[in-house]
């Protein structure tokens, strides 16, 4: 007989939408071997058990971030910090670049990420002057919360050789008026900006791989994908995601997503031997990534119908026909295509490249193709979806973050239909729960939150239709995201055979109002029945 390791009880266990509540589950080694009652699991219960009492909070399956930029995340925790919740005026913005140029050597860039134009007192971006007269003696580059605008200054710009002249590239555009540069980056035309930006050792990667990942267990995850790859430091974030795992440094299991545009480091990868679901359940390639269109904040996602205001209808990363060529080369190499696509626009032209790359003897069914975002759909596309097991990878935290600026950019009727979660589970879809970060806020109480309520930071209500319960939130956030990584035999439910990866929370989610939710904090992460974080020291 096989003694329990762990015994945990004491409150409720949610073993999984389908199969509800437990009192009680027992570990051993890496896997579940019981979870039920109390009386049946305590009888694996041996003298060396330790025993975890929950004490009327309750336990979870570990989360799963389906759509983040771990990397990245980790990497921007260096730089200076100009999210919404921190920054809310535009002095304020201007003082932290302010600072942190005067303690940078002249001529070092300054970079800064996580603004919301929306968000700041004066409700517009700041301007190339107002960044230089901020940091006269360095080149300055900040990105916003979306990540697919910024803003540069003039010292920027010079040292990038782009000026008043430089023409837009392919799928961006440097914003002007009057013919003279804004400092507004737009998209593919940001990459003419980071080039010249020093990039990261190849230490440097691997320290914010173990940062991020630090921090991402101490919500509550034990798993991600990490949506771009590549999209930092080309083929070396490989390297340093190989070099984590070997180091013991690896907090989260990683479903890693190849960069797979024109630029990106999809060809190169695939000269290297790598291949679709290689790996082991720590680190393990399976998709690829493509752009479609841009961010609904920075008005670039690409929509059928204009933005308010005279916005125009956004933009394409690529010509259709060249990203249906690479949706088609990609599925067939074997990759999971996971497609960045926000406007119905870029889903529809996305739809029909998957579409079209099915065929008899490489058909769709059964790939687990993803869409990204997915946010704003036109009628007749969730069934297009559901008829070929395409999946929306959504991040509910948008609609919390940027609602209200949604509903400026589109006006309140299109809004509504953002991130129709009530409409993909009635289509059968299983919706895998993502923050984007460093996006958005990884916080997934907030996210859990937000899908339940629906409400933004200002407390807009939006699409009140689309709400889904609380155990549909977390089945979200756990069952699907291991579903989408072809991992639901092992993950995303407390139940015997799967792995150990289970998270207590401070407070029983499923019986205190929605509105407390964000209050909630994980109390211990376990991965594989080791403790990867433990506020309380219930193991120590």
């Amino acid at each position: 007989m096989s003694y329990a390791d762990i015994l945990i009880h004491g409150g409720r266990v949610f073993r999984g939408l389908r199969e509800g509540f437990a009192e009680a589950v027992a570990i051993h080694g890496n896997r579940i071997i019981a979870a039920g009652k109390y009386d049946a699991v305590a009888a694996l219960a041996g003298a060396k058990t330790r025993r975890i009492n929950l004490d009327g909070r309750v336990a979870v399956p570990a989360f799963n971030d389906s759509h983040m930029h771990m990397l990245s995340l980790g990497l921007s925790m260096a730089q200076v910090s100009l999210r919404a919740e921190e920054v809310r005026t535009l002095d304020e913005l201007l003082g932290r670049i302010r600072t942190a140029a005067s303690k940078a050597p002249k001529g070092a860039w300054v970079v800064g990420r996580g603004y919301d134009h929306t968000a700041l007192d004066a409700n517009r971006h700041p301007t190339a002057d107002e960044l230089q007269a901020a940091a006269p003696d360095n080149p300055v580059f900040i990105t916003r919360a979306c990540g697919h605008v910024g803003v540069a200054n003039r010292s920027a710009f010079a040292v990038t050789e782009i000026g008043h002249n430089t023409p837009d590239p392919e799928g961006g555009a440097f914003d002007r008026a009057g013919g003279v540069l804004t400092g507004l980056v737009k998209e593919r035309a940001m990459r003419q900006i980071r080039a010249h930006i020093p990039g990261p050792t190849d230490a440097d990667l691997v320290d914010a791989i173990e940062r991020a990942g630090n921090h991402m267990t101490a919500q509550g995850f034990t798993a991600m994908m990490d949506a771009n790859v590549g999209m930092n430091a080309g083929f070396r974030e490989i390297s340093a995601y190989r070099a984590a795992h070997a180091d013991g440094r690896l907090p989260v299991r990683a479903w890693l997503c190849l960069a797979g545009n024109p630029e990106g480091i999809a060809d190169e990868a695939w000269d290297a031997g790598i291949r679709p679901m290689q790996g082991d359940d720590m680190l393990r390639f399976g998709a690829m990534k493509v752009f479609a269109d841009g961010s609904m904040g920075g008005r670039t996602a690409a929509v059928s119908v204009p933005y308010e205001g005279g916005g125009g209808k956004g933009m394409f990363m690529f010509p259709p026909e060249t990203l249906k060529g690479l949706l088609k080369k990609y599925h067939r190499q074997g990759w999971q295509l996971a497609i960045h696509a926000i406007g119905d626009a870029g889903i529809e032209v996305t739809l029909q490249g998957m579409e079209e790359a099915d065929s008899a003897d490489m058909p769709v069914a059964g790939r687990r193709h993803r869409i990204e975002h997915c946010e704003f759909m036109a009628d007749g596309q969730t069934a297009r979806m559901a008829a070929r097991g395409i999946e929306a990878v959504p991040q509910a935290i948008f609609l919390y973050e940027f609602g209200d600026n949604y509903i400026a950019s589109i006006g309140r009727a299109r809004a509504h239909g953002c991130n129709p979660m009530r409409t993909w589970f009635a289509a059968g879809m299983n919706p895998a729960a993502g923050s984007d970060a460093p996006v958005s806020s990884t916080d997934p109480f907030r996210n859990i939150a937000t899908m339940i309520l629906r409400r933004t930071d200002r407390g807009t209500l939006i699409g009140a239709s689309e709400a889904i319960s609380v155990a549909e939130a977390v089945h979200s956030y756990t069952w699907c995201g291991a579903y989408t990584q072809f991992a639901e035999d092992r993950r995303g439910r407390i139940m015997p055979g799967q792995l150990a990866d289970i998270a207590i929370l401070s407070q029983d989610i499923f019986v205190i109002p929605p509105e407390r939710i964000p209050e909630t904090r994980a109390d211990l992460t376990l991965r594989g029945g080791r403790a990867v974080f433990d506020r309380h020291g219930a193991l120590a």
